[in-house]
């Protein structure tokens, strides 16, 4: 959205279509996960994956009692048993990411991987040394999706399809300029609590995410049209979930107005994740159900610029944490 009138337009006069609509059986015999699936955006599109045949949907959450309790609601409501599966995330804990990201090589096949939990909070909180914001939707988000992406190629050697990593990411990011591009370290400028505008952080991690699936797929990956993966990204648009409680009362009463149901947002996740969408999507940033142009920013010899950048200091902290997990990328 590069204005506010194209941001109304969007949410006043579009309406994700429902992929069941294109194909009831859309993902018939997948294995999907969706991550922070036990409400919001991700339930609604685990009931959307579960409704168009999948074979297998991992909820992954902080939470395992919430998450049972959101297996059961699906089951009940769609009528489908032995589908659901529900698996402990944590991404404020890089030894949860691991840990679930071990446990997925036990999967036989992975098709489509939704990338959806994340934060937004007005305070400055710190997680495994790095802001919360910073370490949950970048960093955590990345090192899972890094480390998923060896069993997504095994997968799409097996079964001859091409299976999906999707990160969940917003228009929001056209409304910062990342103040922190001045610094000699962007992510080290961002753990600074001192002078932090957290009501811009958010907007700051979703350019991140963004500026990362770019360099990744054009740079690191190469051709991202061959490539065995189909890594994008994805807005749903303004939507009435719980993601801004934490930030005051404006941006919870601006969704309220404005905001698309959460069963609209899902369908967008599912869309972008391997249903309307499509292949061609490599790379790419989706919005309204089509491949859309992310900011003026990202587009522009300072983005890819800024781009490189935060890949060259993201990498760093995942290898820490992961060695080799960036020669897992190669083909």
């Amino acid at each position: 959205m590069s204005s506010f009138p194209a941001f109304l337009k969007s949410q006043l006069f579009y309406t994700p279509r429902d992929p069941l609509s294109t194909d009831p059986a859309f993902a018939a015999g997948k294995t999907i996960i969706v991550t922070g699936a036990n409400t919001g955006l991700g339930l609604e599109a685990t009931k959307c994956f579960v409704r168009g045949g999948a074979q297998t949907v991992i909820i992954a959450c902080r939470n395992l009692s919430k998450g049972e309790a959101a297996k059961h609601s699906i089951e009940e409501s769609e009528n489908s048993k032995g589908v659901l599966q529900v698996w402990e995330l944590d991404l404020s804990s890089y030894a949860s990411v691991k840990a679930f990201a071990k446990r997925c090589e036990t999967i036989p096949r992975l098709d489509s991987v939704v990338l959806n939990a994340g934060i937004a909070t007005g305070r400055f909180q710190r997680v495994e040394g790095h802001e919360a914001h910073i370490a949950v939707n970048v960093i955590s988000t990345f090192m899972l999706g890094l480390l998923l992406l060896p069993i997504l190629r095994r997968s799409a050697a097996t079964t001859g399809s091409r299976p999906f990593l999707t990160i969940v990411t917003s228009e929001m990011h056209f409304w910062t300029t990342l103040p922190q591009k001045k610094s000699p370290n962007i992510f080290a400028a961002l753990d600074q609590e001192k002078g932090a505008d957290m009501m811009d952080r958010y907007n700051v991690s979703k350019l991140l995410q963004i500026l990362v699936v770019r360099h990744l797929t054009r740079v690191v990956i190469g051709d991202r049209f061959r490539y065995p993966v189909v890594v994008n990204c994805v807005t749903p648009g303004l939507c009435r979930s719980e993601l801004v409680k934490d930030m005051g009362l404006t941006p919870v009463v601006f969704k309220k107005l404005l905001g698309r149901t959460v069963e609209m947002g899902g369908r967008a996740l599912v869309n972008a994740a391997g249903g309307l969408v499509g292949k061609e999507s490599a790379g790419e940033y989706i919005a309204d159900d089509r491949i859309s142009e992310p900011s003026p920013l990202v587009r522009s010899e300072e983005g890819a610029e800024l781009a490189k950048r935060v890949w060259e200091e993201l990498v760093p902290i995942l290898e820490r944490e992961c060695p080799g997990i960036v020669a897992g990328i190669a083909v």
